[in-house]
């Protein structure tokens, strides 16, 4: 398996505003006999799953995605070539008008990762609304972006989450690695069991 996921550490890129990450010693061995780690993280820290209660009222929360949802053939993306700082990336540079259809899970590879950690992570590339709208007519559910968001950041209105959690579709956002993969590939996003709650850290995996 080929992990796509960002190891959650103390101090670790969050989205502006978000609870910083840190995890540090509870119990250790010399003093306690066990080593037990105490962990403090917001539920979209690192590679996370955003259920669409994260922008909408009164719909799905975490708790009502199943897991065969987040597990099957997706589409890889690649637009590494046409990726720019802080511009959107349209229908056109995604390759859209010559698909019919998509698998119900769309990953979009801009090989933004790399700067993960650093201030240009901040001015990434995000998807047009357009072409938010063009893929889920073509059948995406699932949004799988390799940026802090599939909007610009920072966004006023969020309109790629508009279109995706608005009705009843899912996105996971800081992947890794996956300008490393196929066009077609078998991916499988698994998030903590948190509950009732508006998303969760993942463990995203390409078979």
């Amino acid at each position: 398996m080929i992990d796509l996921s960002h190891e959650l550490r103390t101090a670790m890129p969050v989205y502006p505003g978000d609870p910083e990450v840190s995890i540090a010693d509870a119990l250790t061995l010399e003093r306690d006999g066990v080593a037990v780690s105490e962990l403090h993280l917001g539920s979209h820290s690192g590679t996370h799953l955003d259920a669409p209660s994260h922008t909408v009222a009164g719909v799905r929360t975490l708790a009502e995605v199943s897991l065969d949802e987040l597990v099957g053939e997706a589409l890889v993306i690649h637009a590494e070539g046409v990726a720019v700082a802080g511009r959107a990336l349209t229908a056109g540079e995604l390759g859209l008008g010559a698909l019919t259809e998509v698998p119900r899970i769309v990953a979009i590879a801009t090989g933004w990762h790399r700067y993960f950690g650093t201030p240009a992570y901040l001015e990434h590339p995000f998807v047009d609304e357009a072409a938010a709208e063009r893929l889920w007519e073509l059948g995406m559910r699932v949004l799988v972006v390799d940026t802090l968001s599939p909007d610009q950041t920072p966004s006023a209105d969020f309109p790629v989450h508009a279109v995706v959690l608005g009705q009843d579709g899912l996105i996971v956002e800081n992947a890794r690695g996956l300008d490393s993969l196929g066009d077609r590939e078998r991916l499988g996003i698994f998030p903590l069991r948190l509950g009732a709650v508006d998303g969760a850290p993942v463990r995203a995996v390409a078979f």
